[in-house]
């Protein structure tokens, strides 16, 4: 999976490196400034990668930790080593953003390395209008994968959640799939703005802020205390269930 996350900045390089034109303004955020920078390239491949395969990658993940060890008959024999059922949530659950970190770092140093193998490599302007270095621009996006991190860290336990839920893994990792898209789909529907800041997936596009001179944290913040809302409710929820489960394969 993670090379399949990794050839997503490199199709998006390769194609734009094969045309003879971008549209100004078509296509995902930045695709027109490819050519101008290749530093451009992990920036695009982050926004095509937000919407579907990471949530994918990431539900397939955490959907298979607890319901995978269950559908091969191993989770009886973790919890007689003993592991402790709390101790062996909490693994799996670190598992999975270890997971969520690795994939988010892979699409950065991916579309870095083909950008700057196939584009011109330079300063970058930033959304505030401010110029910097190539080495800080790196920087900026490194700060976003750890936003995206965030973001799907939220996401992870609802998948932990859903796994202790049944001992079928793929029920499990479709389950997660399915409710990242709701959420998406929820939170594009204006007649539920109320509904909106409750959404796991609400500020999942919204690092604009890192990519402005001087940052400001403010979008991070207020994600990040999101996802630990989730964190909080999903793990508890994931605890009670598991604690009280009859764990016979």
């Amino acid at each position: 999976m993670l090379a399949a996350l990794a050839a997503i900045p490199v199709l998006i390089a390769v194609v734009v490196r094969l045309s003879a034109h971008v549209p100004p303004g078509r296509g995902p955020v930045f695709l027109d400034r490819i050519t101008q920078n290749g530093m451009f390239v992990a920036a695009t491949a982050m926004v095509v990668a937000i919407p579907l395969f990471l949530p994918l990658t990431v539900g397939v993940v955490a959907g298979d930790t607890v319901a995978g060890e269950a559908g091969m008959g191993t989770l009886r024999y973790l919890l007689v080593a003993p592991a402790g059922r709390i101790r062996l949530l909490v693994v799996k659950y670190l598992g999975a953003v270890v997971f969520c970190v690795a994939a988010t770092l892979v699409i950065v140093l991916a579309g870095s390395a083909i950008g700057a193998l196939l584009f011109p490599v330079g300063p970058v302007t930033l959304l505030s209008g401010d110029t910097v270095g190539a080495g800080q621009a790196e920087w900026r996006l490194v700060l976003v994968a750890a936003y995206v991190t965030v973001s799907l860290a939220g996401f992870a336990a609802v998948g932990l959640f859903i796994s202790t839920l049944t001992d079928a893994p793929v029920g499990a990792m479709a389950a997660t799939v399915v409710l990242a898209i709701a959420s998406q789909v929820l939170d594009s529907l204006p007649q539920l703005a109320w509904l909106h800041p409750w959404l796991f997936s609400h500020y999942w596009f919204d690092f604009a802020d890192l990519l402005r001179q001087p940052v400001t944290w403010d979008s991070f913040g207020a994600n990040a205390v999101l996802q630990a809302g989730y964190l909080a409710v999903f793990g508890a929820l994931a605890y009670g269930r598991f604690a009280s489960k009859d764990v016979l394969s």
